[in-house]
């Protein structure tokens, strides 16, 4: 986690991405929500686990991610704890994602979701699929780690 984020109250992270991928890149973005799932993730209901970003027509849209909704929300609606949410990046960080994706076979999943000055904040990561190989490799290196300092501390 960078400087920043620690200083923001976090909401939900997606625990399995920094498995399952390589981190190149990260990013954050605005989430366009409604009122209803403002008051859901004051709650903590919210998983990030089997969500990923799309870009389509020059835009960035969150899918996937289960946002469930209170009880005590509003009756006159019928929300879909599903459903495809827009991101807000600026033109620029748009340009060099879809580059990326595109051409250099990039893959965007969203790492964690937190508040941010009373706005809600998704940090989205330019990552790459990790081989299963690989994900072995890293998982004997942190058991590894975890014995070095059980050894040291003794």
């Amino acid at each position: 986690m960078n400087q920043k984020q620690k200083t923001h109250a976090s909401i939900a992270l997606n625990r399995k991405a920094l498995h399952e991928y390589t981190i190149e890149e990260r990013l954050e973005a605005g989430v366009m929500l409604q009122g209803w799932e403002v008051k859901s993730l004051r709650a903590g209901r919210v998983q990030l686990d089997q969500s990923y970003v799309i870009l389509k027509n020059g835009e960035a849209w969150l899918i996937g991610a289960s946002i469930t909704p209170l009880p005590t929300a509003s009756t006159h609606i019928h929300p879909d704890p599903q459903r495809t949410r827009k991101l807000l990046l600026h033109h620029s960080e748009l340009n060099k994602l879809i580059g990326h994706v595109e051409r250099k076979g990039y893959t965007l999943i969203p790492l964690s979701l937190y508040w941010k000055s009373n706005r809600v904040k998704l940090e989205i990561a330019l990552a790459k699929g990790k081989k299963q190989h690989d994900k072995r490799a890293a998982l004997k290196e942190r058991d590894w780690n975890r014995q070095k300092q059980r050894h040291l501390m003794d």
